[in-house]
């Protein structure tokens, strides 16, 4: 059994700040779950590139409002709370928070990450040959 509250991870190495976003890794390839959980806020007003060459996402909104933009088709699909989107064919985007609040969102990854990755200049995550 596990059992993790965010406060405990609130200012550790576990807390990621990727420049428009941080990240709180709750749970992280060390815990042997197969996946890891984030609780990840993105900052208002900003705009980050990702493309997950590695890794397949599934992101829940439970806070703020945004958009995500597809760039093999260039879709804007618009992100509210109480909605999760899956980048189930490692798509390349931009995910957007409007101007007004910061999104928080619940992110799940497989294969799991190690909790200290950040985007390289293409917005990938390194993967993890271990």
């Amino acid at each position: 059994m596990k059992v993790v509250a965010l406060k405990d991870i609130l200012g550790t190495e576990k807390e990621v700040d990727g420049g428009t976003w941080v990240s709180r890794r709750l749970l992280t390839k060390k815990d042997g779950m197969g996946y890891s959980v984030n609780d990840t806020i993105i900052k208002a007003g900003t705009e980050t590139h990702i493309w997950y060459q590695n890794h397949l996402e599934a992101v829940y909104c439970i806070e703020g409002e945004g958009e995500v933009v597809t760039l093999s088709d260039n879709k804007v699909w618009p992100i509210k709370k109480d909605m999760i989107y899956a980048l189930d064919k490692h798509d390349e985007h931009l995910l957007r928070a409007h101007p007004d609040s910061d999104m928080r969102m619940v992110c799940v990854f497989n294969p799991p990450l190690t909790g200290n990755e950040v985007h390289d200049e293409n917005g990938v995550y390194p993967v993890d040959e271990d």
